[in-house]
């Protein structure tokens, strides 16, 4: 136990994880509008959505926040304008996961691929990082909220109690599974060279737990502690909200710090094995 703490703190206090979770953080909260705005989209054909996530919004966030982030979910038109702040915002949240695969790389010993090549990888991997994010918030963070008002209004709503039971019962086990599997892939694609894939094995699981528990406590808290006059008054939601994307980040860095460790170190354990049977 006194080795396996060790080596954490030597991974926490690597110049890595000083920089890039807050600037991923950053990136993330930058693209929270034009989610917000392609969720909104969406949902806008499908009514018992578009009421219940309005509704789960109006509830979870304070009056005066609400009032900013409503407009982009209710917009059920995309127009020239939004459409070119979507894009914008989503290439500059590139920038998050171009970081995450350029320290990849210097964990993982491996010479970077060249500019072009990385930005597409980057987009990509943003658009299965948003992708997972949307399922965290939707389904874990605010999934509760969520379940209690789709179920209340649809034509099951007489077996509501039993549905949301089950809900309740199948929510953690299949999101722990999706998201493992997420993240692997995520851990797989970002560095320019092959690593196998069971070397991001490690990482992965302790992202998923690490995101389960630390969603958990952000979902308890704005089930039941939060209190919009109080502390920072109405800006209390969105100051948890992003102590809560950055804890996620940072978990999400951890992992890829975690499994270099891991790969670098059986790397040393075969040479060594290779140079005493020579």
């Amino acid at each position: 136990m006194k080795s396996f703490l060790k080596k954490i703190l030597e991974l926490i206090t690597r110049p890595e994880m000083k920089v890039l979770p807050g600037q991923l953080a950053f990136f993330i909260i930058l693209a929270i509008f034009p989610l917000l705005t392609l969720i909104g989209y969406i949902g806008s054909n499908i009514s018992l959505f578009s009421t219940a996530f309005v509704s789960a919004l109006t509830d979870v966030l304070p009056p005066d926040i609400a009032s900013i982030v409503l407009p982009f979910v209710t917009e059920s038109k995309i127009t020239g304008n939004i459409a070119f702040f979507m894009i914008v915002g989503f290439i500059l949240v590139s920038n998050g996961t171009n970081s995450l695969i350029i320290a990849s790389n210097e964990l993982f010993g491996i010479s970077g691929d060249d500019v072009l090549k990385r930005r597409i990888k980057a987009f990509f991997m943003i658009i299965l990082l948003m992708a997972l994010f949307i399922f965290i918030i939707l389904v874990l963070a605010y999934g509760n909220v969520l379940a209690k008002l789709i179920i209340s209004q649809s034509i099951f709503s007489e077996v509501s109690d039993q549905l949301y039971f089950i809900f309740i019962l199948l929510k953690w086990p299949i999101a722990i599974a999706l998201i493992f599997f997420a993240v692997k892939l995520l851990y797989s694609i970002a560095p320019d060279d092959r690593i196998p894939s069971k070397f991001m094995n490690y990482g992965a699981l302790f992202t998923t737990l690490g995101w389960v528990i630390i969603t958990a406590l952000y979902s308890y808290y704005i089930s039941h502690f939060a209190n919009y006059t109080m502390f920072y008054g109405s800006i209390s939601t969105i100051i948890v909200m992003m102590i809560w994307i950055y804890f996620l980040s940072f978990v999400l860095v951890m992992g890829i710090a975690i499994n270099s460790n891991v790969y670098n170190n059986t790397k040393k354990y075969n040479l060594i094995k290779e140079v005493q049977n020579k």
